[in-house]
Formats: structure tokens, sequence, C-alpha cells
């Protein structure tokens, strides 16, 4: 049987016969299907950040919308918004070209820019890659490779893959989605041939074919695809020249310790990406090229990513680490109410864990942590004589918690140790992590035993003779303005 993707469309508000539009094609989340909400929804924001096609509608813009192949009521096979998903989105454009109200830029070239989050992001990375008629995007808390962020370190993401799997009950799926989520739940490792298969999923190096201007969305909190591949694909896309902007928000695949007060900021800079890129206006007002939203609605802003590193905070520990498959990082018992996802996410949410060796880090004046923070760590490792387990330890995992006890951003990072009873050196940069440092506290990094968010063997030691962090600084971020008042 045929493979087809089932798309609807819907016009402009107030265009006349005749008359002709630009076209915003909007893609939904994972196992999710395309909206058909083209009334009440103007204004709300998902949990991703991205409004409802009403917003669009009402704003000049026809709409299209679809069922990835796999799910809702299209056909075909799953496979991660590779290569076929790619050409059922081109075969749109190609339908696009076609129709009488729709703006055209030339034969066979309509006027078109894409919008969505997760599933509905990364298909924008990977379609603009592949073809030059979409004339600008806007990916929210999407990736820049499922090899890095569902396989960080070589440690499987346990929590969020899971559940990602059993969103597809029912649905036909490429063997290599089951075939990887098998092999991580027995062992925490992927065979190469299946890391290899999700690579090419991409983006990845295929960010650096993209010349449509380029606004990324992502979660400070997310947890699934964390700040690191939006730098990554920032990075990709600065480096060819394509304009690019990058806001950080409280939102993305997780929740906010408190309820995010971003307001319309997302949708705005969303609107106004799409005017100056799309429709074409030179007046709209763009974001700067990189913003911070807190989940109070502070906002700080810089001309670009990377940013102007101040003065580390900086501290040092040691002790042992029992791995226990008891008091570990998580899961979060008291998630916070009302957030689209905190039911799902908090089974496999990062807290502070009460088996750990801890760091503190003093701060002993006001300033601002953004970046990487760097773990450089001496230690030994050893696991029982004849251990019998389905696969040997081989990481333990750093988390940043803040003097409210929290983990900051939910971030946790596996760090990979040598059990072998010899003394090792290794130096790693943990999740990129945003939050403000107030002077008089101190933060406390955590190495733990175990954690829900990746697969975990509690079995042995780890002897920490010394651990040295340093939480980055920045000089350049300016704001301070209330992106829920704008």
């Amino acid at each position: 049987m045929r493979r087809h993707t089932v798309s609807r469309s819907a016009t402009a508000a107030g265009l006349a016969p005749g008359q002709q539009a630009p076209t915003i094609l909007q893609g939904p989340g994972w196992s999710q299907t395309g909206e058909t909400q083209s009334e009440g929804s103007a204004g709300v924001g998902d949990a991703f950040g991205i409004s409802g096609i009403e917003a669009f509608i009402k704003h000049g813009y026809n709409v299209v919308t679809w069922d990835p192949r796999g799910f809702g009521k299209s056909t075909g096979t799953v496979t991660v918004d590779g290569p076929d998903e790619v050409r059922d989105v081109q075969r749109m454009l190609d339908w696009l070209a076609t129709r009488p109200e729709v703006e055209l830029d030339a034969a066979g070239d309509p006027r078109a820019g894409m919008v969505g989050g997760s599933y509905g992001g990364g298909i924008q990375l990977g379609t603009a890659a592949a073809d030059c008629r979409v004339d600008a995007i806007v990916p929210s808390v999407a990736w820049h490779s499922l090899a890095t962020s569902l396989y960080k370190s070589d440690t499987y993401k346990q929590g969020w893959s899971n559940f990602l799997a059993s969103l597809t009950k029912g649905r036909q799926v490429d063997p290599h989605i089951t075939e990887a989520n098998k092999e991580g739940n027995a062992t925490g490792h992927i065979s190469a041939a299946n890391i290899d298969w999700f690579a090419e999923r991409g983006p990845g190096d295929a960010v650096g074919k993209i010349t449509a201007p380029t606004l990324l969305l992502q979660g400070t909190v997310d947890t699934l695809f964390t700040l690191d591949e939006a730098i990554a694909n920032y990075e990709a896309l600065k480096d060819t020249g394509t304009p690019v902007s990058m806001i950080w928000f409280c939102s993305g695949h997780g929740y906010c310790e408190t309820k995010a007060a971003d307001g319309d900021a997302i949708p705005k800079a969303t609107l106004a990406w799409l005017d100056r890129y799309v429709r074409g206006n030179e007046g709209a007002e763009l974001p700067s090229g990189f913003s911070w939203i807190e989940a109070d609605g502070t906002t700080h802003e810089a001309d670009g990513w990377p940013l102007t590193n101040g003065t580390p905070l900086t501290g040092q520990g040691s002790g042992r680490l029992e791995m226990l498959a008891t008091g570990g990082a998580g899961p979060d018992t008291h998630p916070t109410a009302g957030q689209m996802l905190a039911g799902i996410a908090s089974s496999i949410t990062p807290t502070k864990a009460t088996n750990a060796v801890d760091i503190d880090v003093p701060v002993e004046e006001d300033a601002t942590v953004v970046g990487a923070p760097e773990l450089e760590l001496t230690y030994t490792a050893n696991v029982p004589e004849n251990a019998k387990v389905p696969s040997p330890p081989d990481h333990i995992f750093a988390q940043v918690v803040n003097a409210d006890g929290a983990v900051v951003g939910h971030q946790i990072t596996p760090v990979p140790v040598t059990f072998d009873g010899k003394e090792h050196t290794t130096t790693i940069d943990l999740e990129t992590i945003a939050t403000p440092a107030k002077a008089g506290t101190s933060f406390t990094v955590q190495l733990v035993a175990v954690t829900p968010a990746y697969y975990s063997t509690p079995i042995g030691t780890v002897d920490v003779a010394k651990a040295s962090v340093k939480l980055p600084t920045v000089t350049d971020l300016g704001g301070g303005a209330d992106a829920s008042k704008t």
C-alpha cells in the first residue's frame, strides 16, 4: 500500500478570492496528530511555547498541519523524523505551490515557514537542511543529535526513552527503535548499528546546510533535549552565516519548580521572526541574538552566543560513594501542579540525593551562572569479585543543587568511570545550566550512584580522592525586564 501522510490546511483570515498569503507548516509532537482547532486556540502556548494555529491564521498566514508518518491517520512506518518524513513535508510544499491562495517566491516555491515543538521541531531542521524552499523555521525544544540526546556519554537515557516507546504502542515502528529500547533496558548500552541509525536521523552535521533564518527555542528544565542540543545547532548555523537567534525559557520536556511567568514573550518572538523572514516585514522587532527568560519572567539578553565568561565559582570535595540502589537522584515526589508534563516527568526527574559525595561551591558575590559546569575527578572505583550483574557499572552521575535544595534545571549528567581498582583522573563538562547566584549562599555539586533518568548499575564503590568543580559565570547578559509584562 502506498505510504502517505494525512495533512490539513486552513486559509488566512480575511483572505479574499484571488488574494495570496504566506503559509506556516506546523508539525506536532511525538505520537501526536496535527492540530485541527482553528478557533479558540489563539495565543495559547502549549508546553513547548507554540501558539495554537488560530494565532497564525488570524495573523494572516495560511496554515498546514499533518499527522506524521505512522501516527494518527497517516500510514507508513515511524522512523524518527528521518528522510521519509522529510520527503512527506517536501510533498506538502509541492502541493502548496499549486494552491491559488498561497503566495509564491517562484513557480513551485511557496513562501513558507515552519513551527512546532519536539518532534515538530526536529522535522523543521531536517526539512530546512534538505529543501531551500523553506523561508524560516522556529524549532522549539528540538535536538541536534538523537545519539547525544538519548545516549549521553554512552549511557542510556532510560526514563524518557521508555516513556517515548510507550507512546508507539499499536503503531508500525522501525525495528531500530524497538531494538535500541530493549538493548538499553537490558544493559544500559545500545549497539553501534542502532546508534548510527539514530545519528542518521539528524539533523547533526546537516544543520550546516540550513540557509533558512532560524529561531531556536529551548527549555531550561528540558531533560530530554537539553540546552546543549540547542547550543550545538546555534553554533552550526552561526558558523555558516545563517541568521539565528536562541531563546531559553522555563519549559520543554520537564516542568518548572514554580509556574513559569514568560507571558506571551515566546509567541511574540515567533510571530516577529516569521513576519520578518517569511512575510518580509523589515520592521518586525526581532529577538536578541540570545535571550534567557527565567521562570519569574526576568529576561536577560546578549548579542549572541557564546557569552563572555566571568570568574567561575569553584569548590572541591572528596569522599566515598557507595553504589546503592537507594538514596539516588529522584524521582520527584512533589512535582509542581498544573504543568502539562509534570505528572509524566516527575518519575524520572532528578532531586537532591541522600547517598552522594557532596562538593560545596560558595557564592561570595552576586553572579549569574550560565554554561556547562566543569568537573575534574580523581577516583578509584571497584566492584566485588564475581559480581553477577547484567552490565558492569561504568558511570556515576553529577548534578548541581541550589541553596533551596532543588536540582538546577533538573539536569543530571552521566560521568564515565572505570571500575578496575586503579586511580584515574577525568574531566567532563556537565549539562548546561542557567541560574542566578546570590552572595552568601552556596551550590552543592553531588556525585550520585543512581537516578531514574538513566540506566544505572548499583554495585561497587567509588572512592573520590579529589573532585574539583567550576561553575561558569557570565558578564554580558543585559536586561532584567519582566517578560510577563511585555
